[in-house]
């Protein structure tokens, strides 16, 4: 059996470019081949995957980016999750730079939280460790019954923001959000600048959202027949008391707390998904008197119209990281540059498997990073 001298393996389960490109980078970093493996949609959409060398008693790592069709990526993962632990392979550990469903990771109203469905399908398929970056919420990492490496990309774009940004000394780092300003401090403290904190959303922010459920629990018709009930929405408290009610929240007048007067502006958050909130920000910025605009996240997916509403606004650029494929978005869009972050990804692999300290990874960052 011809089993490499390395000891683990690096597979790409994304038939894409973007994943397999991403995939290359790091294996050229640890300088290990890419592991020989087929990933297709059949004529039906099935997914099939075949993985073409043994990986038996090896470890395996599985690099999976998640395009826009979100459930084929994940599919692909699943079912080359199993076909791996079915070839007997010791470990396989999941490369998902960025994990999806993980805005649904609160209950809102009658849904359910997806994201925890989606860790334990992914403990079932096999996968025994994740490596994954800059999570929408930190306590995701509980919904999963293995380990979990959440890392951070803030220094890459820390770094882009210092070598690449003219006079960024003269910028402000914005929260577009008051539920942003966590991240925003973060970026202003290490950058030793100012922080400004946009007030007062056009729609509701998503903790207000996090469960919206009304309706009391249904409660036995005293007054009537025995065991008639009343429906839900007709049922009254128990004489003699009265619940107090809560009173709803009223948004106050978009407003800008911090000078950005004559400022580079910096906003920062996790994701840039539907732009419209960073449009409509950026427009109040420029109203305020910034004179230049950047949006930095760590995960563009950039959905929908988001390269034309970015190219028609008031945005001078936005900086993304490579976990999510956006080679479209940029081709539609000039604005949109991109920062790797493939070297991180490759020193975790290669700490986690001669069972180094990820410790390094993670100097300097505090719990409310």
């Amino acid at each position: 059996m011809n089993v490499p001298k390395s000891g683990y393996r690096v597979f790409s389960a994304n038939s894409t470019a973007a994943c397999t490109e991403l995939a290359k980078k790091i294996t050229e970093r640890l300088g290990v081949e890419l592991g020989k493996s087929v990933v297709y949609q059949e004529a039906n959409r099935e997914t099939r995957v075949d993985v073409k060398e043994s990986v038996r008693g090896q470890t395996i790592f599985i690099i999976q980016t998640i395009p826009r069709d979100v459930n084929t990526a994940i599919m692909e993962l699943l079912v080359m999750a199993y076909a791996l632990k079915t070839s007997c392979a010791k470990n396989i550990i999941g490369v998902i730079p960025y994990f999806p469903y993980s805005k649904q990771c609160k209950m809102r109203k009658r849904g359910s939280i997806v994201c925890k469905l989606l860790a334990s399908m992914l403990a079932k398929a096999g996968l025994t460790h994740i490596i994954t970056m800059d999570l929408h919420q930190k306590e995701i990492q509980g919904f999963f019954s293995f380990p979990v490496d959440n890392l951070r990309a803030s220094p890459f774009l820390l770094q882009y923001i210092q070598e690449e940004v003219p006079d960024y000394r003269n910028a402000i780092i914005v929260a577009k959000s008051p539920s942003a300003a966590k991240r925003a401090q973060s970026y202003a403290e290490r950058l030793r600048l100012g922080l400004a904190v946009i007030h007062g959303e056009a729609q509701c922010s998503e903790s207000d959202m996090a469960d919206g459920r009304h309706s009391p629990p249904c409660v036995r018709n005293t007054t009537g027949h025995p065991g008639l009930e009343l429906p839900c929405k007709q049922q009254a408290p128990f004489p003699g008391i009265e619940l107090p009610i809560m009173m709803a929240k009223e948004k106050p007048p978009i407003t800008v707390v911090g000078d950005v007067g004559g400022r580079i502006a910096i906003i920062v958050d996790d994701i840039i998904d539907d732009v419209e909130d960073f449009v409509a920000s950026a427009e109040i910025l420029k109203e305020r008197g910034a004179y230049k605009i950047y949006i930095m996240a760590t995960h563009g997916l950039l959905s929908a119209d988001a390269p034309r509403l970015i190219e028609e606004s008031a945005i001078d650029e936005v900086v993304v990281t490579n976990t999510v494929p956006h080679e479209v978005q940029k081709l539609q869009c000039p604005k949109i540059k991109t920062v790797d972050v493939s070297m991180i990804l490759a020193e975790a692999i290669r700490r986690i498997h001669n069972g180094e300290s990820m410790a390094y990874l993670f100097r300097n960052i505090t719990v409310d990073d």
